[in-house]
């Protein structure tokens, strides 16, 4: 697919490839909703007035509201972060609670492997516990191919911050106009503009609820340099799909 001309230009061939987790390679089924409910919760028990907060806003977007209405009510920092231990703590049983129903996404190990075996630099960044990421590649066998990791744990800032993307991609020594961000979610479009990263999005997975909620016009609105319905379309993009047997 063609550079964009709003897109920097970028170098070929690529490097290394970073991968979002959750709705990219594997498969979990979060409960958002609640997570989104508690972290609410919690504010409105740190004094946050109800009503300011929405449940329809990511979590990052709750926190940033939340700081905000802190520091507009001169509510000392230290009370800022006991509701970011205390919310991480919360959210991090949730996330845990899905382990069991974790699967790997259709294709993702035959993709990792092509990847890998053409000599890419693979890293994985993610908004989930350093836990549950380390966990979940674990338990779909795809922590292998993963010696680069970036998760919400880590030191630093978390996506949607373009910051830990190059963070990650310092990690692993590729260039920025070498890279590719491959993610499910607008968040990694915006961490990958950000960066000035090109972007390959993926369409959810049939499985997922919210499948209808991503579509292709909204990740080229994003900045998507190019689309794939799956995993083995983007082995195809990538020039990584297995051979087909004659």
């Amino acid at each position: 697919m063609p550079i964009r001309q709003s897109q920097p230009s970028f170098l070929e061939p690529l490097l290394g490839v970073v991968f979002d987790l959750d709705g990219t390679l594997v498969l979990s089924h979060h409960d958002f909703g609640r997570m989104r409910a508690e972290v609410i919760r919690l504010a409105e028990h740190y004094g946050v007035p109800p009503g300011r907060l929405s449940v329809q806003d990511p979590i990052h977007r709750i926190v940033e509201m939340t700081r905000e209405e802190f520091r507009t009510r001169g509510v000392p920092d230290g009370a800022f972060y006991r509701f970011e231990a205390e919310y991480h703590r919360k959210i991090d049983a949730i996330e845990l609670e899905a382990l069991p129903r974790t699967v790997a996404r259709a294709g993702a190990p035959e993709l990792l492997r092509a990847l890998q075996t053409r000599g890419f630099r693979l890293g994985l960044l993610t908004r989930a516990s350093e836990t549950f990421a380390r966990q979940a590649l674990r338990r779909t066998s795809l922590e292998p191919f993963f010696a680069y990791l970036r998760s919400r744990s880590s030191p630093g800032p978390a996506k949607p911050s373009p910051e830990s993307l190059l963070l990650l991609l310092q990690e692993m020594g590729v260039p920025l106009d070498r890279a590719l961000f491959v993610g499910d979610h607008l968040i990694d479009a915006e961490t990958a503009t950000r960066a000035r990263v090109r972007f390959y999005a993926m369409l959810p997975d049939p499985s997922e609820s919210n499948r209808n909620s991503m579509t292709e016009d909204r990740f080229l609105a994003a900045g998507a340099s190019a689309i794939s319905k799956d995993l083995y379309e983007l082995a195809r993009q990538l020039d990584a799909a297995a051979p087909t047997a004659a």
